[in-house]
């Protein structure tokens, strides 16, 4: 299966973070994801891309927050994360990148 276009649509960028690093170490990967992806379409994305299998995609929703932007009440966008699982055997290195 090749990436398509709209495979890179779906899937933004890794998340490189001490919690997503503890879950790396039994095998899942975390993505920052767009909005509208469904859990089939990102496994489908993820597999196409990087040529892994994927065993499991679980999803959150990170609300933003409300802060103060030079002295003016602003608001954080909403993201949306996947825990990859990957099968056995199967490994993805997000820190050299794509």
């Amino acid at each position: 299966m090749s990436a398509k276009p709209e495979h890179y649509d779906l899937i933004k960028k890794p998340v490189i973070t001490e919690k997503a690093t503890m879950a790396s170490e039994n095998g899942a990967v975390v993505f920052k994801v767009a909005m509208y992806a469904t859990k089939p379409q990102i496994k489908e994305a993820v597999e196409a891309i990087f040529s892994v299998k994927v065993k499991a995609v679980n999803t959150t929703v990170t609300k933003g927050k409300s802060k103060k932007f030079r002295g003016r009440d602003g608001e954080r966008s909403d993201v949306k994360k996947a825990y990859v699982t990957l099968e056995e055997g199967n490994t993805i290195d997000v820190s050299t990148g794509l």
